[in-house]
């Protein structure tokens, strides 16, 4: 009898979708989500969802990423050659966590990295991505004219190996997508540091993407341990103004073609989109990606509207974020506002997630996610009951909230100091219990 299985008949959750089995991680994401484990298994099997879960990820907290699921937010963290305190970048992954960021992408790109993604996959309950053209040249010790396409293939392996859940591969920029590129001129050109690189290594090598040419192989590693495929985006706009250019869309048409490919196999894709783009633009763009790619979940940096926010990118995130998920992304990368400025600090990392944790929860009341107004309608009781410590206890950063409230004292303690006792709240709630509202013969 076809059900939940337990021994391993499959290699992938599509796989097993496809032979119609809710696999335990299926279940678990079910029951989080509110869906039916046999709808989610279904959306699994078409690709629609993808549940990036590698096998030798013990301690994760399964999560879906797609159709009818609430919107995901990753946090990037990770050393570089300047800031290399990896005590700090252990503190980034307890704040995530702490705040329910569902992924972690290590973006470490700085001398022997495994060490720190180890005992990040091992203590993390979020999903852990990676970008392995980032580490190729720590990895390997070599300069990028040196490194071999296999060599790129060795790095996929060791970070499939360790446990890593999803994996960015820039496999759309290829000879095809790079002629676009070169003929329709941008402001910003390329910039995207995996597509950077691998447009370097092309042009310095001639030869195609490794990642394109070898895509069989690369699915295979993949499959081999069930780590999804994020296909990157390294043609995405930079500035507004490269936005929706012919070629960003150019690698797109190769990202869906890419997208089957790898269903084919078995392998779960997600698939990454723009990064800066005016708000007019966003609704458009995702519905084209949706439909270009086959309505594979669609993970998106920002949209940032506007460029001139250096500082504030945290916000200018937020904003086309919130439209994005709600015209149908599936998964947001946070941006803080240190973006464009320097590596994020910790208090930097804590208002890129709040920031982006408000976009996507508000993109999921737009798109009718269920349960998703539950907890504003508890904020609301509570407001009405002028229950200072209910709000703390529902929102979404109950120490900032609450640090807020006592910082200014106050006459009336039920109120705040911005109304005071002509509260709107306490003046109805009094008129509505039969109480009278006085104000000059009280002591003010």
């Amino acid at each position: 009898m076809i059900g939940i299985m337990s021994i391993n008949s499959y290699k992938t959750q599509m796989e097993a979708a496809k032979q119609g089995i809710i696999t335990p991680e299926m279940q678990i994401v079910a029951e989080k989500e509110f869906i039916a484990p046999e709808e989610l298994r279904d959306l699994v099997a078409k690709g629609e969802v993808a549940i990036p879960c590698n096998v030798r990820h013990t301690s994760i907290s399964p999560e879906g990423i797609g159709s009818k699921l609430r919107t995901k937010i990753n946090v990037n963290l990770g050393i570089s050659g300047d800031v290399k305190d990896y005590d700090v970048e252990m503190q980034k992954v307890d704040l995530a966590i702490q705040f329910g960021a569902e992924a972690i992408m290590d973006l470490s790109n700085y001398g022997k990295t495994n060490q720190f993604r180890t005992k990040l996959i091992e203590r993390s309950p979020a999903m852990i991505g990676t970008v392995p053209m980032y580490d190729a040249i720590g990895y390997l010790d070599k300069d990028l004219l040196e490194i071999s396409a296999q060599d790129f293939l060795k790095v996929v392996r060791a970070h499939a190996e360790e446990g890593v859940d999803f994996m960015t591969i820039h496999a759309g920029i290829n000879h095809r997508a790079v002629e676009a590129f070169m003929r329709d001129k941008r402001q910003m050109n390329i910039v995207s540091r995996g597509g950077s690189l691998l447009f370097a290594w092309m042009m310095m090598t001639g030869n195609e993407n490794p990642f394109y040419e070898y895509y069989d192989e690369v699915l295979d590693i993949l499959h081999e341990y069930d780590v999804t495929i994020s296909l990157g985006d390294a043609l995405r706009p930079g500035c507004i103004d490269d936005a929706t250019d012919a070629g960003q869309i150019a690698e797109l048409i190769e990202l869906g073609a890419l997208t089957e490919r790898a269903w084919e196999k078995n392998v779960q894709v997600m698939v990454e989109g723009p990064g800066h783009m005016a708000m007019n633009e966003i609704a458009a763009n995702m519905k084209l990606q949706k439909r270009i790619c086959h309505n594979a979940p669609f993970y998106v940096l920002g949209p940032l509207v506007t460029d001139i926010a250096p500082g504030y990118d945290h916000i200018t995130s937020a904003i086309g974020g919130a439209i994005a998920a709600a015209n149908g992304a599936d998964f947001l990368c946070y941006v803080t506002p240190a973006e464009h400025l320097r590596l994020p600090d910790t208090d930097d990392v804590k208002e890129g997630i709040m920031a982006s944790k408000i976009a996507a929860h508000a993109a999921d009341i737009a798109k009718g996610i269920p349960h998703a107004r539950d907890i504003d309608n508890r904020m609301a009781k509570a407001r009405h009951a002028l229950d200072w410590e209910e709000m703390f206890k529902i929102c979404i950063n109950p120490e900032k909230a609450r640090a807020y409230y006592e910082s200014t004292p106050i006459a009336e303690r039920h109120t705040c100091s911005m109304c005071g006792k002509m509260c709107a709240v306490r003046t109805t709630n009094m008129i509505l219990n039969g109480e009278k509202v006085e104000f000059c013969s009280e002591k003010y």
